[in-house]
């Protein structure tokens, strides 16, 4: 078999195990079943797995686990018991330790005071300096992607997609930088309605073939917030930039997409150092 399809062969078995574990996070996740979904013994999955992202099966699972269990504690009212276990954790101490590990305080008081917290407060006043957001002339960008339709706290599965198509295909770059488009408000459409893309840049030159999709990114203008922490605080910085910055800015929004570029990657950073950069596009 040629090396090209032998890649391919391991491409739709990365999306078949990365796709089972999105829809069975609140199971029990048994490695070999893992394999088996695959098609290969665990001695030699759970390596090539490792090989493309750059992580164990075990770590992506804790991963998107505690990333969940942050979103909950955010943006949902359930106890940090239930949290717990819909974490798959066996008892409260257990969670309490893992989650305090990740991103630095327990549950109950990152729901109090993590840094979601901190942009309920503002009150307007030194507005670049408290949230460093920051003017930028961009040229336009051709992006290379995979659709998502549905939480925008989910749209990690199409980018563990992306990642694998693009490794397998032998198309990542390690000058690509990972960029999220949104195309809907999630305080107007519902949250199973909402419409997003996982992204890289220097995409123009890939073939756009299944799941890959080109995007495009007008050039222009942008206020851009750098934000620091949990991508679950996310959505109360976009409040802070709507509501309070941009009207006493004195700036219009200009009519073309929002997008999020990642600094950093959660695979390598501890979410508490998760930088984003936040860019709305300005007239």
């Amino acid at each position: 078999m040629r090396e090209d399809s032998i890649w391919a062969v391991y491409e739709q078995r990365l999306r078949r195990v990365s796709a089972y574990i999105h829809d069975h996070l609140d199971e029990e996740l048994d490695l070999d079943r893992l394999s088996d979904i695959a098609c290969l013994s665990p001695h030699h999955w759970h390596r090539i797995y490792r090989a493309v992202h750059g992580e164990t099966l075990a770590a992506t699972v804790k991963r998107l686990r505690l990333h969940r269990a942050a979103g909950d504690l955010v943006r949902t009212t359930l106890s940090v018991e239930e949290i717990a276990r819909r974490t798959g954790y066996p008892n409260l101490q257990s969670f309490n330790r893992i989650f305090k590990s990740v991103f630095g305080m327990p549950p109950a008081r990152y729901r109090r005071e993590g840094s979601h917290t901190v942009f309920q407060s503002a009150n307007g006043k030194g507005l670049g300096e408290m949230y460093d957001v920051t003017m930028t002339t961009i040229a336009p960008r051709e992006l290379v992607g995979v659709s998502h339709t549905g939480s925008y706290m989910g749209i990690g599965r199409a980018f563990e997609t992306l990642g694998g198509t693009l490794q397998a295909r032998r198309l990542y770059r390690p000058e690509m930088k990972m960029v999220g488009v949104y195309l809907d408000d999630p305080d107007l459409v519902a949250e199973d309605k909402l419409r997003s893309f996982a992204c890289v840049t220097q995409g123009g030159d890939i073939p756009a073939e299944a799941p890959l999709v080109h995007r495009h990114l007008d050039g222009g203008d942008y206020a851009v917030l750098r934000h620091k922490g949990p991508y679950a605080d996310m959505h109360k910085a976009y409040q802070w930039l709507y509501g309070q910055w941009l009207p006493q800015s004195g700036r219009e929004v200009r009519d073309t997409v929002m997008f999020e570029e990642y600094i950093n990657n959660p695979r390598d950073a501890a979410p508490t150092e998760l930088l984003t950069d936040i860019y709305l596009p300005l007239k």
